[in-house]
């Protein structure tokens, strides 16, 4: 690819990864709660799921992915079940703050990082704003008919850095949020709120 190309490419997709969806909601709302924790299996999750939507978009197998619309309408459902779940455990989690090591969540099995990387996952590949981006917007910013095997490898790059930075940004801001919050009163109206938060986003995912 052209440097210009790459240019495009890396500028329309930070635009997209960090306009507001459910992945940034889902981000922001468990950093207010919970902080750095857990952030790099969670955006891990949402990587790995861009990087295959982009390799189902360039492979040609679009067609295929609209033709199999029950797994994807699974998948969608998957994704937002996992919100609804991670919302209500914001809900119910005891407010702590900041600077106490949570002893007590140390073995919340909905905090292990394979259930942070498999929900993110499940939300990306069911996520309209992200199938939207790879099937519909890609094919005006890139001639994928003409990609060749070293700008796939550019592109996925590019994904690869430009997705943990943004998403990685979010989770640092939120969380510099959460520790100016240090009385159990403040930190439970965060909770609410990030589950309110949560909560939506599962319904906005559920009727995309």
């Amino acid at each position: 690819m052209t440097f210009y190309g790459l240019a495009l490419f890396c500028a329309v997709y930070a635009l997209a990864v960090a306009s507001p969806g459910p992945g940034v909601a889902a981000v922001v709302a468990r950093s207010l709660v919970r902080g750095v924790r857990g952030a790099p299996a969670s955006i891990a999750g949402f990587l790995v799921g861009d990087l295959i939507w982009f390799t189902v978009a360039v492979t040609g197998l679009a067609a295929l992915a609209q033709a199999a619309s029950a797994l994807f309408a699974a998948l969608k459902y998957a994704g937002a079940l996992y919100l609804l779940y991670v919302a209500w455990r914001m809900w119910m989690t005891p407010a702590m703050t900041a600077d106490v090591v949570p002893d007590a969540r140390a073995d919340d099995s909905s905090q292990r990082p394979s259930r942070l990387f498999l929900g993110s996952l499940a939300l990306t590949m069911g996520n309209p704003k992200t199938m939207v981006f790879f099937l519909a917007l890609l094919p005006t910013v890139v001639h994928l008919e003409a990609l060749s095997v070293a700008g796939f490898a550019e592109i996925a790059g590019v994904i690869t850095v430009v997705l943990p930075a943004v998403l990685g940004a979010y989770v640092l801001a939120a969380a510099r949020a959460r520790r100016v919050l240090q009385t159990p009163r403040a930190l439970k109206l965060v909770s609410r709120s990030g589950a309110t938060v949560m909560a939506g986003a599962a319904i906005a995912v559920a009727r995309g």
